[in-house]
């Protein structure tokens, strides 16, 4: 984004390239002809035949995004908004006032948006041994802010509780050892501050509630550790269920 959010002879925000790019996407999916001209992103397609068999409608377009910008974008003119990696209740509430503010400036109705959620989860009969598929995760995404995205995860960090001092630890057993070695770094204190979705399945039936009373709608868990089969079955027979009723 920082490559095409050149305009020319000026500076363009990626707010501007998402949006343009939005509009572009939307437009030729109509299969109509299609005519645009924007700062960043130009566009003249031709319309699909009348014959041809192939959809008209457009699907739902959801805005990923950390920073407040794109999140408003999410609620002004995507379908939703899609958070990252270390999501916890209380980025999700700071994600939900963004994309509400953009939805209410665009005049959108936004109890009709979706907020999907980037969470680390595991899940065991054994609390602790359900937990440790989480712990491993955590310590790459951790390790991670610290070594590529600095910048662009201090609110996420901020709202976990999260220092880069914390996370540095993580991030030089993850340079000396890898993920493995980065997972012991993992202390048990941190891993409660990342929030993730992981236990026995009482205790993650628990995480989601808190998750859903912050305001996510949509869950994209990213199941870690040992047997990632047997554990997605096992939050399919005894965790989804509690939601269904």
């Amino acid at each position: 984004m920082k490559e095409i959010g050149e305009g020319e002879g000026e500076k363009v925000g990626p707010a501007t390239v998402m949006r343009e790019s939005i509009e572009v996407i939307r437009g030729v999916l109509k299969g109509d002809k299609f005519e645009y001209q924007g700062k960043v992103f130009a566009a003249s397609v031709p319309p699909l035949k009348s014959d041809a068999h192939t959809p008209r409608t457009v699907p739902p377009v959801y805005v990923a995004g950390t920073g407040p910008a794109m999140q408003k974008l999410g609620g002004a003119v995507g379908d939703g908004l899609l958070t990252a990696s270390i999501t916890t209740p209380a980025f999700v509430r700071y994600s939900k006032k963004n994309m509400e503010e953009g939805a209410a400036k665009a005049g959108k109705d936004a109890s009709k948006l979706i907020l999907g959620c980037v969470i680390v989860g595991s899940i065991g009969r054994d609390s602790k041994k359900g937990r440790e598929g989480a712990r491993e995760q955590a310590s790459i995404y951790l390790a991670n802010k610290v070594q590529n995205i600095k910048g662009s995860a201090d609110v996420l960090l901020q709202s976990a509780g999260i220092t880069f001092e914390e996370l540095q630890p993580v991030a030089d057993a993850m340079e000396k050892g890898g993920r493995k070695a980065a997972a012991r770094a993992v202390s048990d204190e941190l891993l409660r501050k990342v929030c993730p979705i992981a236990g026995t399945p009482d205790e993650c039936i628990q995480k989601i509630e808190e998750y859903r009373a912050a305001g996510c709608t949509h869950i994209m868990l990213e199941i870690w550790g040992d047997d990632r089969t047997g554990q997605a079955k096992l939050f399919g027979d005894e965790v989804l269920p509690h939601f269904r009723k």
